[in-house]
Formats: C-alpha cells, structure tokens, sequence
C-alpha cells in the first residue's frame, strides 16, 4: 500500500494552516494498493475530548484520490489521522514522530499513530501597524548607557556593589547556598537610553523594548518592589515621561516588560524585610495583600516561583490583584499605558492564566494602537503549562510571542546541528500551526538577557554571525536585536550575557552591517502581507521567497563552508507556485553560492 499526503499542499489540505471555527477545511488523500480499498476515514479529535473521536469517511474522486471537507465547531485545537481499511488489512497515516507537519508516515497499529495538528482561532488579530513594520531593540537597563553627565550611578542600593571599570565583567557574589548576597550595577539609566536615541534611529531601530524598570532590589528588576514607581536607580518620573516624549518623537514606540506572576520578597505587597511602611502579606494577615500569596506555613513558607524564595508567586485568580494589575481604571496595566507606553511583554506567559492574559488585553485595547507580546519559548500553539493546554494564541489574548523557537532553528541551522531538510520542515511546521498574524508578526530574536550571546552560541564565528543577523532581519516576523549584539559582545548565561554596552569599543564594520539590514528591512514593509515559503537546497542550503503582485525577494543561505554549484536536483522547492519554481530554477541553476555565503535576489521574475 502506498499513502500520500502533505499537510502543507493544498492538493492535499486546503485552506492551509490555522483557521477561525465554522471554517470548512478539505482533506484529500492518495491511497495506492493491488487489494480493493474498502473504507477510509478521517478520524479527528477535539483535544482532550479523545473519548469523542469523530471518523469522517472519505470518498472517491478518482480511482486513487479521496477527500473529506471537516467543519471544526470547537476553538482550540484538533487532532487528526487517517485510517484505510482494505480487504485484508487496516493501516493508519499520521504525522512523522515530534508532530510535524507536512508528509507524513504509514502506522500499523493504533496506538503508536502521531497525529496531525490543527489549530482553530475565535478570531483573527489585527496588530498595529508600527508593531508590524517594526525593527526591535532590547535593552537591559542597566547594562545599556549612562545618561548622567559625570557617570555617577543613581541611587546605589544598600548591600550592593557597583563595578570599577564599565568593561569589567559581570559578577555574581552568592552565599554557599548559591543565593545572590549582593546586587551588581553598572548604572545604566532612562537618561542613557534617551542619550541614545540617535544612535538607535541610525541603526534602524523603530521599537524599543525595555526589561522591567519599576522599583525593585536586584538588577534585572524582575522581582518588582512597586509597580507603581521607576527604580530610582534607573531615574523617576520625569526620566520616563522624558523618554516616552523623546521616543515618540522620533517616531519610535516604546515596550514595557509586565511581571505580574511573581513579585519581589522585599516588595511593598510581600515586604518581608519590613523595609515598606505598608503592611505587607508577611506581617499580618489583615493585610490587604495577604490574600495575593499562598503560604504553606504562615509567615515563612510560601509558594514561589521555581522554588526561588527571593520571589513569592502571586495568586492571579485573586480578584483585588486583578483589579490592581489589569481591572480598574487606576489599574498598573492603565497607569503607565496612559503615560504613553505602545505595548506590553509579559514575563513568563505561560504561567499567566488565560483568563488573566486576556484581561490584560481588554484592558490595553482600550487604548489605540497597542500590542500584547508574551514570553514563550516552545510552540506556544500547542503549550501545556502545568497539565493544561494554553489558549492565548486563539484570538482576544496574546498577538505575539517571542520567538525563541525560531531562533533555535537559525542557530542550528548555521552551526550545522540541524539539516536544510529538518529546518524547512520545522519551520513550515510553525508556519502552519501559528494563526497567520502570529507566524507574520511574532517577536523573533536571535538572543534575549536569558539566553547566551548569539555571537558565543555561534563559537565566536564572526560570518556566521552575520548570516544570523541577515536570517533575523529576513524572515517573517518582527526583528527584535538584543542591545549589543550589533557590536560584537560575547557573554555565556546569565549574568555574562548582560555585560555593559561597549561604547568606546563596538566593532563599527559590524554595527553598520547590521543597521544596513535593518534599514533594508524597514524599506520593505510588503514583506509583511506578501506570500512567503520557505525551501531548502539539498544538504547545504537553505532558503525562502517572498511574493506579492509584481514584487520577489528571494533569499539563499549556504550554511556550510564550502562552495556550491546549484543543480536543479538540488533545489527542494515544494510548496513553490510552478511559475515562481521555475523562475527560480532558472535564477539559480549552474551559478556558484559561496561557502556560508547570503544571497538575497529581488524582482528576478
């Protein structure tokens, strides 16, 4: 017996990819064998609701071809798989293990068949138009520049250290129970990002994205102290007023990062230090916060995040942190919106209740123009967090997420830990399980303050570099650069990843190269509704187009050392409209691309 079918062609499936419910969706499949086909069926399942499998039969539409079209009447997501019966035996078609899409493979029995996924959306999402054709910046506070005249450092912190030199590295002091005993600054401020708006203008940056800045007793500020008040250390209210002004008048946007799973211990709404005139949930139950914690053990023993004590996790179903995060109108969420903030990344998504999540966005559309990007580092299409599958990608949540998932296959691709062949299929697996906004405008990186550098991830390979940047500011999405990146900082995991900016030393070839990119980027905003499919060649290239009315980009990477002469065997072009496949071939056929060589051809139909 001999079964075809691929989830990515619409021969085989149409319409392609995620879809709103009530959307008929048509599934063809070719079914070859010497013994009469007797039944086939589509059998699809609600997630979750396996008892309730449904089995579609299929019928014939020629003496090899069968079809089926599925009405989803759910949200959510659906699983599916094929099975034919003949005269003398029963066969399954599923997808290939690891539930990628595309062709898939023949199962003998039941129990072992992966199955195909489908994803259905409550609505589709509109996204502003400066998130769309926008290039991102993140900036780590403190590491980024020092805005005040003579250098000094804001506010130091009790029981904190600052650094002699700037160029000095990051530094941990802990305890030999590894807790952190003091915290590191370098004093970067909101007067130093301001300082440098120029500098980022030139660079092509259009976003900047901020990690958090409101009051809190360690550096990266993700264990927040007050919600309400910019950590002196990094300025005060006019500082950030200044900002947002001086932001938007260069015609930039401005994210803020939302943490709103945990707080700090020594915040005003835990306060175990005592170090806030309020009376926090460890002094007394009474407390008006009391109810925002889980204690095991009351004071000292406290559900937090990862076990990590310094931060309690907050009960997010609790309906006064609700109304203090997202509900009322003095709410956090409105306060700084209201101030001028264009959009919100929240920390650790997934651990941020649905519900939760799309109050938030309720409470942020109610102002034009904003975003809403969450912090996910898998598919976030098919998320289990904690026993339970997320829903925050189908419409009236989340509009982006940062796209960790795809700065694993560049990585990969280009350290030759994943083949041309395994990085079009995983990236057409995105592609397809992603509502189309998402896959079109995700927040993708090649490096964030929780990753290593690119440029180490990259074994200090200053091409191969090069070739990530050119990836992250070619593919669907909306760039985001970490701040350094541009000019060469290296750095391990946390903390040697967050380094202070090199002013005096930044590699000036390679910050030009990347602001070329990225200005070429924001000349080409049809890139953002233009078809797009990626292909690969053979075991040494990979590539994708990009197609709209009477405009092509084509870009090719040769992600090996050595060069190569294209054959047309070599070009792997399915999905590719025929014309466009053999305008390709035509381009490509018998010219030379060099070792870890980027080509990009425009208009070369």
């Amino acid at each position: 017996m001999q079964v075809t079918y691929n989830s990515f062609l619409p021969t085989y499936k149409t319409p392609f990819g995620a879809v709103t419910r009530q959307t008929p969706v048509q599934f063809t499949i070719s079914v070859q064998t010497v013994t009469p086909v007797k039944q086939i069926d589509l059998c699809v399942a609600h997630d979750g609701q396996w008892d309730d499998e449904q089995a579609l039969p299929l019928h014939p539409i020629s003496p090899t071809m069968y079809t089926a079209t599925f009405i989803p009447t759910q949200v959510g997501l659906y699983f599916y798989y094929f099975r034919i019966e003949t005269a003398t035996m029963t066969a399954y078609y599923g997808c290939v293990d690891g539930g990628y899409g595309g062709p898939g493979v023949q199962y003998v029995l039941r129990e072992h068949v992966q199955m195909y996924q489908l994803t259905i959306l409550k609505a589709v999402e509109t996204l502003p138009q400066w998130y769309r054709e926008g290039v991102a910046y993140q900036i780590f506070v403190d590491r980024f520049n020092n805005g005040n005249a003579d250098g000094h450092v804001n506010a130091p912190k009790p029981n904190s250290f600052i650094y002699g030199q700037l160029t000095d590295r990051p530094l941990y002091v802990r305890d030999e129970h590894r807790a952190i005993l003091r915290w590191d600054f370098y004093g970067g401020n909101l007067r130093g990002i301001s300082a440098k708006i120029p500098y980022l203008q030139r660079l092509g940056v259009t976003i900047i994205y901020l990690t958090p800045i409101f009051e809190a007793s360690s550096n990266h500020r993700y264990d927040t102290g007050d919600y309400l008040k910019i950590d002196p250390v990094v300025g005060d209210l006019t500082d950030f007023d200044n900002l947002v002004a001086a932001v938007h008048r260069a015609g930039m946007r401005l994210i803020l990062d939302g943490v709103f799973n945990h707080v700090g211990v020594d915040s005003k709404y835990f306060n175990q230090a005592g170090h806030y005139p309020t009376v926090g949930a460890t002094q007394s139950t009474t407390s008006p916060y009391y109810p925002w914690f889980t204690f095991i053990h009351y004071p000292h023993d406290y559900d937090s995040w990862w076990g990590i004590r310094d931060l309690p996790t907050v009960d997010k179903d609790d309906p006064t942190y609700r109304d203090f995060i997202f509900g009322k109108p003095d709410s956090v969420i409105d306060y700084w919106t209201q101030r001028g903030v264009d959009g919100w990344r929240l920390d650790v998504a997934d651990e941020l209740p649905d519900d939760f999540i799309a109050g938030i966005r309720r409470t942020l559309d109610r102002y034009p123009d904003k975003v809403l990007i969450g912090e996910v580092w898998e598919d976030a299409s098919h998320k289990l967090a904690y026993g339970m599958r997320r829903h925050y990608l189908e419409g009236g949540g989340l509009q982006a997420v940062m796209n960790y998932p795809l700065r694993r296959l560049i990585i990969h691709v280009l350290n030759g830990t994943l083949t041309p062949a395994e990085w079009w299929r995983e990236l057409m697996t995105l592609k397809e399980n992603y509502p189309a906004t998402t896959f079109r405008f995700n927040f993708n990186n090649i490096g964030s303050h929780d990753t290593p550098r690119i440029l180490t991830m990259l074994a200090e390979d200053r091409q191969r570099l090069r070739l990530a940047v050119q990836l992250l500011l070619t593919l669907p999405g909306v760039p985001c650069l970490y701040y350094g990146d541009e000019a060469l900082m290296m750095g391990g995991k946390d903390p040697d990843n967050r380094a202070f900016y090199p002013w005096q030393d930044a590699d000036q070839a390679q910050v030009q190269f990347v602001a070329d990119w990225a200005n070429w980027r924001q000349r080409h905003p049809w890139l953002n509704t233009a078809h797009f499919v990626p292909f690969y060649l053979a075991d040494y290239g990979i590539g994708y187009l990009y197609w709209q009315a009477d405009q092509t980009v084509m870009v090719i990477v040769n992600v090996t050392t050595e060069p190569r002469t294209m054959t047309s065997h070599d070009l792997k072009l399915s999905g590719v409209p025929i014309k466009l496949a053999q305008a390709i071939q035509c381009c490509l056929v018998t010219q030379t691309l060099g070792g870890e060589q980027l080509r990009l051809i425009e208009n070369f139909t």
